[in-house]
């Protein structure tokens, strides 16, 4: 019975997550989290031992997230298995952001169609860089690079994490993310208080990012894209975020990276792939079966492993 309830909670959500994404009118944990992340920053982050209170903040965090999930799914399944499977489905869904990131995409595209400074506002929403001077190419290109690199982040590792530690593990790796997207980044005002942040995410989407670049690889059916993750993988100055790019820029034959401007400050991003043609829409229709097919295998490899786990404990 347990089985089929955290199974069937898994399939709902997902179906969930395609049916009606993150309606803004919709509560969502993420919001609260953000919250909590602001507080801390406000009130921490300035005098002396920065980055010793950035770390105890993400630490506890994501600890105090992991308890208070943990012990809520545990007393709704001690009322009832459906109360607990009810609870289970909607912070699940909570977790999964796999249709909204494909709106997003498709937003950035279709704005451009009215205009380039309406592509570059519209790219704004999804991206950290300044969009301000971006080119249509640069701004179709940032599009591509954030729907593979948030494929893994959006669903590939929030299931991963469900697949170890169940929907508290979930909604711990979403706190994880929310601290790197709030504050891990490389500048005056987070070089300190954010690092145990990012390196904490760096930790937590380790495996997932590689999982999601061979999915895309194998979904895709590209040689092309295999051999640019071997290539272009740990080129990135990320550690992660280099393989999703290079599996993507492999099936479509793109090239991604160069320089940009992150909070008033110039990064160079490593030069993913040959073709510095300007992606077309077609290519955005190609990333989206691609993000859909991947998200189908992973929930099947998730479901698969839960399976053989339950099979393995009796």
């Amino acid at each position: 019975m347990g089985l089929k309830i955290h199974i069937g909670a898994i399939i709902i959500a997902y179906l969930l997550d395609r049916l009606l994404g993150d309606p803004p009118w919709l509560p969502h944990p993420v919001v609260w989290f953000g919250k909590i992340i602001g507080w801390c920053d406000h009130r921490l982050n300035s005098g002396t031992h920065r980055m010793l209170k950035g770390r105890g903040v993400a630490l506890l965090a994501v600890m105090v997230v992991y308890l208070f999930f943990r012990g809520g799914w545990e007393l709704f399944f001690s009322l009832s298995p459906m109360a607990g499977g009810l609870v289970e489905t909607v912070f699940i869904f909570y977790g999964l952001a796999g249709t909204t990131l494909i709106k997003e995409g498709k937003a950035v595209f279709e704005k451009l169609e009215s205009g380039i400074e309406a592509g570059r506002k519209q790219l704004s929403r999804i991206v950290g860089r300044d969009t301000a001077a971006l080119s249509e190419r640069e701004i179709k290109t940032a599009t591509l690079e954030t729907m593979a690199e948030n494929l893994s982040d959006g669903v590939v590792a929030p299931l991963f994490w469900l697949a170890i530690a169940g929907m508290p593990g979930m909604m711990a790796y979403k706190m994880v993310n929310t601290l790197d997207s709030m504050i891990g980044y490389r500048n005056e005002k987070y070089e300190q208080f954010g690092k145990g942040a990012a390196r904490l995410d760096d930790v937590a989407n380790f495996i997932p990012a590689r999982i999601t670049a061979w999915l895309m690889a194998l979904c895709g059916w590209s040689m092309r894209s295999c051999r640019f993750i071997l290539r272009y993988g740990k080129a990135h100055s990320s550690p992660n975020a280099g393989y999703p790019e290079a599996a993507l820029a492999g099936i479509l034959n793109v090239q991604f990276g160069g320089d940009h401007t992150y909070f008033g400050r110039q990064m160079h991003k490593p030069i993913i792939g040959t073709n510095p043609r300007e992606p077309e829409k077609s290519d955005l229709k190609k990333t989206i079966s691609i993000n859909r097919a991947v998200e189908v295998v992973m929930l099947a490899l998730v479901i698969s492993g839960i399976i053989i786990s339950e099979i393995l404990r009796v």
